[in-house]
């Protein structure tokens, strides 16, 4: 069976090619072995043969192949992080059973989590552009050692493009790429540039990417009715009516435009010395909230607006690298970087003459400190201080749309607020032997949060809040090697959240006839974590992994029943509403396993497959019971047979996600019935679901010029990913052509 199948990918190769002669083989490479692999871990290079966390790589190779659309959608196709989407314009990534503000997003060294960061789902990733991607890592399990506050779940570090240097004096380079593309589901029409300009002692790079999404349109065969939207919202003749969608496989308003720029300038006057400073710039149009306007009230849809004003990210940063041996450290890296992020919600009922606006901008200015030191040529020390401060503005009105009068109202968070951090950590590596290698580290952090709470809407019981909390964290972990082929990792880890300005201060709507309220009195939450990996290559032929992990959250911060002034409901936005609030009040246990393997076949072929298995509980909303963990997506995977010649790849790649039944939900994901499928007694639950997917790329001999093609969703699947809004896109086409210079 495997050699029709080889005998038939071969053919199309050859077909594609214009016969056997045009195919080129890569220049066999020496061996791979483990200490070969190089990582990014504790922020500096390392082998990976020396690491006990399990990490995958996003190559810029693999990216370009994959040609996706936001970094969400490349982020998923990895195969190892789960993407939920409420919206077109969305992609809220989850890790090992964790999502949110419990994973950290880093990109160039800087966090990019802030202060409003919220247990709901967040799109911020989007802020990233795709083609202007380096390289990036997922570190898997918490990485608060190293990274800090919400890195439990684990850490995804982006390297963007870098400023190159000319390899002789007094010569200059210039390189760059063009990129144009077009996808048929969703319209998509994407524009990209960059261009390098260096000397051997500086270099400046500039990127700028443009992209219009339309309305997705989902697929046709199998999935629930319900997916459908056969109805939408159009106000006409100052009248919100209702209308009936001419193809209900088109997601109405879902939508959206972005724009990303990056620029950076690098001056290296030394050997010893590198500074660089960079400007990243990222602005999305604005983006309905998909599954919101899907929801219905009394048979009838329920909002006729409701949408994210433009999502603003901008972050200036400047690094130093120095590297001189001396007493105290061999490499130094300086990082500073101030942020600046506006995010807004519009939100209008059906019928209801005034639109209700809310603006939140954050300031968020950070310093990192970080050295290494070799003790000898075993072992090494790891440390390093950071300072972190977020500003928070946040307002909100009421505008009439007809006349256009605008009314102050309730803000959702305490405008002026502050949230400060400060830490210190130290990290040992010690190889014992050539066979043992052991780490270890400690880090310490202290938190403060300031806000006032204006009474002029709620009668807060309070009017200002201090939190202030101290936190340590740690790890440890053991990698054995019994030969070069073989790794064995064994690593506890512990990993920490505190209390930011979302979670003690918001106040907001979660879901109809539900607000959820401040409260300041919280502390942080603490994971423990404990796993084992093993991993087996044979030189290039062959590679195998496996990672088993059990992670424990205590005192986890989650929204529970309150009392708000003596009262467990309260009149907002002109409905009653239960009281909710932020509480550390529930424990939640998850644990899985992620093994995959990459075989080569047939000198051109790769077979790759990713399996995740995750499992998880936690306590109840209401009652003090566990209950089926949130985040936990269901067994997921891909497998891919794969083709890479000099001028030519291709991958085609089968994707499945297996059933989460009814009693197998998270009770808030329950109450979404507007999202889900229906079993056969009616209740929601998530199906089953699989379909394929098509790459290819081949680049012209002798000409700077790279054609990508891809189809999605070949087998046109109608499916909705686990606790997304979205209907997935149907059947897509992408075409992309790439010049380079």
């Amino acid at each position: 069976m495997i050699k029709k199948i080889t005998a038939v990918l071969a053919a199309a190769l050859l077909c594609m090619q214009g016969g056997a002669q045009a195919i080129q083989i890569d220049s066999l490479k020496p061996v791979t072995t483990l200490d070969e692999v190089i990582v990014t871990y504790n922020k500096w290079e390392r082998k990976l043969n020396e690491v006990p966390n399990r990490i995958s790589k996003i190559a810029i190779r693999d990216a370009r192949l994959k040609n996706s659309q936001t970094m969400a959608d490349l982020l998923g196709a990895t195969g190892e992080v789960f993407i939920q989407k409420s919206q077109g314009g969305g992609g809220s990534p989850m890790i090992r059973g964790f999502a949110t503000n419990r994973i950290l997003m880093v990109v160039d060294g800087v966090r990019m989590n802030n202060a409003i960061y919220r247990s709901g789902n967040i799109q911020n990733v989007i802020s990233l552009d795709p083609l202007a991607l380096a390289d990036a890592e997922i570190i898997f399990g918490p990485g608060s050692l190293i990274y800090g506050s919400d890195a439990i779940g684990g850490v995804m570090d982006f390297h963007t493009l870098e400023p190159k240097f000319s390899s002789a004096k007094n010569k200059t380079i210039v390189k760059g790429s063009g990129l144009v593309r077009y996808a048929t589901a969703n319209t998509e029409k994407t524009a990209h540039a960059d261009v390098n300009i260096g000397s051997d002692k500086c270099s400046f790079l500039s990127s700028f990417s443009f992209s219009d999404f339309g309305d997705t349109k989902m697929g046709i065969h199998g999935g629930d009715a319900s997916y459908l939207r056969s109805q939408y919202v159009q106000r006409v003749n100052g009248y919100d009516s209702i209308f009936m969608n001419t193809d209900p496989r088109v997601q109405k308003f879902s939508g959206y435009t972005q724009k990303n720029f990056i620029n950076k300038m690098r001056y290296k006057p030394t050997d010893n010395l590198d500074i660089q400073y960079g400007f990243h710039y990222s602005a999305t149009g604005n983006i309905p909230r998909y599954d919101r306007l899907i929801e219905y009230a009394g048979g009838k849809l329920r909002f006729a607006e409701w949408y994210y004003g433009p999502q603003l990210w901008g972050m200036h940063a400047l690094q130093v690298y120095y590297r001189k041996k001396n007493s105290l450290f061999d490499q130094l890296k300086f990082v500073t970087a101030y942020q600046e992020y506006e995010e807004s919600r519009y939100d209008r009922r059906r019928n209801n003459n005034y639109l209700r606006s809310q603006v939140e901008k954050v300031g968020a200015f950070s310093a990192n400190a970080d050295f290494n030191k070799e003790i000898n040529n075993k072992q090494e020390l790891f440390y390093g201080i950071e300072f972190i401060q977020n500003k928070v503005g946040s307002s909100a009105f009421n505008t009439q749309i007809v006349t256009g009068q605008t009314i102050p109202t309730a803000t959702r968070y305490p405008d002026g607020s502050s949230w400060l951090s400060y830490a210190a950590y130290l990290s040992y590596k010690n190889n014992l032997s050539e066979r043992v290698s052991i780490v270890g580290g400690l880090r310490y952090s202290r938190t403060s949060s300031r806000a006032a709470f204006d009474t002029t809407f709620f009668k807060f019981p309070f009017t200002s809040a201090i939190n202030r909390s101290g936190s340590f964290t740690g790890n440890t972990g053991l990698v054995y090697r019994p030969s070069e082929k073989w790794q064995l990792n064994f690593n506890f880890s512990t990993g920490f959240r505190t209390p930011n300005i979302d979670d003690i201060g918001k106040v907001f709507e979660s879901a109809p006839g539900i607000v959820v309220v401040p409260n300041p009195a919280l502390t942080a939450e603490y994971a423990y974590n404990a796993e084992i990996g093993v991993v087996h290559r044979v030189g290039q032929d062959y590679q195998f992994y496996f990672s088993a992990f059990y992670t424990v959250l205590k005192d986890a911060l989650t929204r529970r029943p309150f009392r708000f002034n003596g009262k467990d409901s309260i009149l907002y936005d002109g409905s009653v509403s239960a009281v909710e609030a932020i509480q550390n009040v529930a424990t939640a246990t998850v644990w899985g396993i992620q093994t995959g393997w990459e075989i080569r076949f047939a000198k051109l072929f790769t077979w790759e497959t990713k399996l995740n298995w995750i499992q998880g509980k936690e306590t109840d909303d209401v009652k003090n019971r566990q209950v089926p963990l949130r985040h936990a997506p269901p067994f997921y995977g891909s497998t891919a047979i794969k083709c890479r010649t000099k001028n030519f790849e291709f991958a085609l790649e089968g994707v499945h996600n297996s059933v989460i039944s009814h009693a197998n939900l998270a009770p808030s994901e329950q109450a979404k019935i507007f999202m889900y499928a229906k079993d056969v007694n009616g209740k929601p639950y998530s199906p089953a679901w699989s379909t394929l997917h098509f790459k290819a790329a081949y680049s012209l001999p002798g000409l700077p010029l790279q054609f990508n093609m891809g189809w999605e969703n070949i087998t046109n699947t109608r499916y909705r990913p686990y606790s997304s809004g979205l209907v997935a896109a149907g059947s897509n086409f992408i075409l992309s052509m790439r010049v380079m210079f």
